[in-house]
């Protein structure tokens, strides 16, 4: 990045988020938001750590020498990681068009392929967003994070039709 400072603002604002989603934690009492907020703690945790990390390796680079030029390649590997972050609540939904298969939050393969008498049918299952009355408080939460670090939030649930 250009700016010298973007990784520790968005350090800072991260963890901010992070105090933010706790702090609304405790008024919670719904047991599917109460995993809601914790999986989105879980979540900044992991992308605090990651520019934590990240925040490192330009130290490093900044105070020895990297004659190999490892700690660069490194650094720029996991600044492009960073750029996609991305933060699933719920569920996460992988399907491969060549082999007509699908997964559900990292489980087993499944076939969407289907044949009998009528013919063959190929029918994949589908991500819904939660809607902002499902998901209560930490709707406008989700929204703020995504707008101000560019970290997308995914919220859904996988639908068989």
């Amino acid at each position: 990045m250009s700016d010298d400072w973007y990784y520790v603002h968005q350090l800072a604002v991260l963890a901010g988020f992070r105090l933010i989603v706790l702090a609304n934690r405790l008024g919670c009492e719904d047991e599917f938001l109460l995993k809601l907020h914790d999986e989105l703690a879980e979540g900044l945790a992991a992308a605090i750590a990651r520019l934590r990390f990240i925040m490192a390796l330009e130290r490093q680079l900044a105070t020895d020498t990297d004659e190999e030029g490892f700690a660069a390649f490194q650094l720029h590997g996991e600044e492009e990681c960073f750029a996609r972050f991305r933060i699933t609540l719920l569920d996460e939904l992988e399907i491969d068009f060549d082999t007509n298969e699908y997964r559900v939050t990292g489980g087993e393969w499944h076939y969407a392929l289907s044949a009998d008498c009528d013919g063959i049918e190929v029918s994949y299952p589908s991500l819904v967003a939660l809607t902002d009355d499902e998901l209560g408080a930490l709707a406008p939460i989700i929204r703020d994070i995504a707008r101000n670090t560019g970290i997308a939030v995914s919220v859904a649930r996988v639908v068989y039709d």
